[in-house]
């Protein structure tokens, strides 16, 4: 008759296994919640530009859709000559719209009127 070994795990190596996924669930953990708050410093930076640029504005003032498309534009930005494109389409927005001085005109444009 043959000896049959079989060949199993030790236990050494199953602790080191699940120690190691416990450390792994952690890790996740730990750089989710950081993302979170990476991705809220991001907006805030977002909105306290947009902020300064509304000091700009006059009666006749891009819409809330643009500057939504400003604050997502900014948010998503991985270089800064991407936040200045952003920056400067708005801009752009901005002097095109302060160039109406009425109501009528304004709304016709596509801004907003005070």
């Amino acid at each position: 008759m043959r000896s049959k070994k079989a060949q199993s795990l030790s236990l050494t190596t199953i602790i080191v296994a699940a120690l190691a996924l416990i450390v792994l669930v952690v890790l996740v953990m730990i750089f989710t919640g950081r993302i979170g708050v990476f991705k809220t410093g991001v907006e805030k930076a977002g909105e306290a530009e947009l902020t300064a640029l509304k000091i700009s504005y006059g009666d006749c003032h891009p819409t809330t859709a643009k500057e939504a498309s400003f604050l997502d534009a900014i948010s998503k930005a991985a270089s800064e000559m991407e936040k200045e494109t952003a920056r400067s389409i708005l801009k752009a927005d901005i002097s095109a719209c302060k160039s109406y001085i009425d109501e009528a005109t304004c709304s016709g444009a596509g801004c907003a009127w005070k």
